[in-house]
C-alpha cells in the first residue's frame, strides 16, 4: 500500500533522513519506534506532505505521492493525526469534525456516525470548544477527526503523549479495532513499548533517519530493544 524508496530529507541545513527505505503493507498496523531524534516524526511529515523530500520517491497504491501536496494527500484516504493534536482550539467539537468532510471521496455533508461509536464522549460535547477540552478528550477528537475523511491509512505520532492511563487504553482499543475489525492500515510512532506490543502487527526500528530493523511484532527481542530502544 505504502512503499518508500531512498527517502533523503534535509532540514535546516541539517539531513535528517538518510536513503531510507519503508514499506507498509495493506491492512498491517506497524509501529515505528527509535530513540529521539531517529527521524521518526520527519518520516510522517515526509509521509503526509508537511516537509518535503530531498529526494527518493513516496508510492501509494503505486502512485508517486511525492509532490502532492498534504492537503491532496487527504483526499487520497490518508488521514493523520499529529504530535500534540493541533485541534482548533477556538472551534466547537462539531466544527472540528466537520473540517474533514470536504476530503471524504463519497460527499458525505455529516459527520459519520461511526466516529461517535468509537468516542461516545465527543457527542456529549459537540457544542464545547476544543480548547476547553482535557488533554484525552482532545486527543480523541484529532483521532475521530482523522477519520472523518474516512482513512484507507491513519497515521498517528505519539497519540499517547501526557494522556491519562484509562484513555490510552480506550485509544489502543479504538486502534485495535479499526486495524482488525474495520481492515483499517495504521501506521503509528510510539514511545511505550507495552502499548506498541499490545497494539502493533509488526515494527520498524529507526535509528539515525533510517530503518534498521522490521519484522512482526512477536520478533521484537530484547537485543534489538537494547540496540535500538534503550536509552
Amino acid at each position: 500500500m505504502i512503499r518508500i524508496e531512498k527517502l533523503n530529507q534535509k532540514y535546516g541545513g541539517t539531513q535528517i533522513l538518510w536513503d531510507l527505505d519503508l514499506n507498509i503493507e495493506k491492512g498491517s498496523c506497524t509501529c515505528i519506534m527509535g530513540r529521539n531524534g531517529a527521524g521518526k516524526t520527519t518520516l510522517l511529515k515526509c509521509l503526509m506532505g508537511l516537509l518535503p523530500a530531498s529526494s527518493g520517491r513516496i508510492l501509494f497504491d503505486g502512485k508517486p505521492i511525492q509532490q502532492a501536496a498534504a492537503q491532496q494527500r487527504a483526499k487520497m484516504s490518508i488521514g493523520y493525526v499529529p504530535q500534540g493534536r493541533d485541534i482548533f482550539p477556538l472551534l466547537t467539537v462539531e466544527e472540528n469534525l466537520q473540517i474533514g468532510l470536504p476530503a471524504r471521496s463519497d460527499g458525505l455533508k455529516k459527520i459519520p456516525e461511526r466516529v461517535f461509536e468509537l468516542f461516545p464522549v465527543l457527542k456529549e460535547m459537540l457544542q464545547r470548544r476544543g480548547g476547553d477540552l482535557s488533554g484525552g478528550q482532545q486527543q480523541q477528537l484529532a483521532i475521530a477527526r482523522a477519520l472523518v475523511i474516512d482513512p484507507k491509512v491513519l497515521i498517528l505520532d505519539e497519540p499517547n503523549e501526557g494522556i491519562q492511563p484509562n484513555i490510552v487504553r480506550q485509544i489502543g482499543d479504538v486502534v485495535t479495532q479499526l486495524n482488525q475489525e474495520d481492515g483499517l492500515t495504521v501506521i503509528l510512532v510510539e514511545q511505550k513499548l507495552g502499548f506498541a506490543r499490545r497494539v502493533g502487527r509488526e515494527f520498524r526500528l529507526m535509528q539515525k533517519g533510517a530503518v534498521m530493523a522490521a519484522d512482526k511484532m512477536s520478533n521484537l527481542n530484547d537485543e534489538l530493544i537494547r540496540q535500538y530502544l534503550a536509552v
